[in-house]
């Protein structure tokens, strides 16, 4: 379970205030793979990474009984100068996990060939997609994080994203942004609406998406 509480978030961008939560209190339950749409600049990235605790809000707290991915497709916390292995390594030992599983896992699945072995700061914008997701995939999270990232590679990598995403989540809950509403459909079965810092949930994902189709039909 994750809960917001009374969750406050704005920027200043060209001299306008920007609000991405406006107090904001929602409990969403776990083991459920959430859906999170909005336009553009709505600000879904910054609520990944508060709920990730790698964003502070300015006022107000996220709790949770269990635990949490880093945003998936985010790879700020990537050195660049330490090589993909070495990255996985050390993301390894933060979390406690079997290093040499880790690195073997996300070896294979991330089909970076020669690049694993190569300095982070040399991938393409895909590349670190792709390791961000093998190396979150290869840790159980109770709460997976992703944020476009299923959309990376050809159409057999995604197929295999999806297939293992879809794995995890027999016995995990996701919090998922994309911009494609028909992959949201089909891995997601509940919905979030974050428009002008307001946070809406919906039961059923199909109705997350309608209530999005509806606002942008509207602008």
């Amino acid at each position: 379970m994750i809960e917001l509480i009374d969750l406050q978030k704005s920027y200043f961008a060209s001299g306008q205030k920007k609000i991405i939560t406006d107090s904001v209190s929602m409990v969403l339950p776990s083991h459920k793979s959430i859906a999170l749409v909005g336009r553009n600049g709505a600000g879904k990235s910054s609520l990944l990474r508060m709920i990730a605790g790698t964003d502070n809000p300015d006022s107000g707290v996220v709790k949770s009984n269990g635990t949490i991915s880093w945003p998936v497709g985010f790879a700020g916390s990537f050195h660049g100068e330490l090589t993909g292995a070495q990255n996985v390594r050390f993301i390894a030992r933060i979390y406690g996990v079997d290093t040499d599983d880790l690195i073997d896992y996300v070896e294979d699945f991330a089909e970076l060939g020669p690049h694993f072995h190569m300095p982070f700061r040399t991938y393409s914008s895909g590349m670190r997609s792709r390791l961000a997701f093998g190396a979150s995939m290869g840790i159980h999270f109770d709460t997976y994080l992703v944020d476009e990232v299923t959309s990376v590679g050809d159409a057999d990598f995604r197929r295999k994203s999806e297939e293992v995403f879809n794995d995890r989540m027999s016995g995990a809950g996701a919090i998922v942004v994309s911009h494609s509403l028909e992959l949201l459909s089909r891995i997601c079965e509940s919905g979030m609406l974050l428009e002008q810092g307001v946070l809406s949930y919906f039961e059923d994902v199909n109705q997350a998406i309608a209530a999005y189709r509806k606002l942008l039909a509207a602008a």
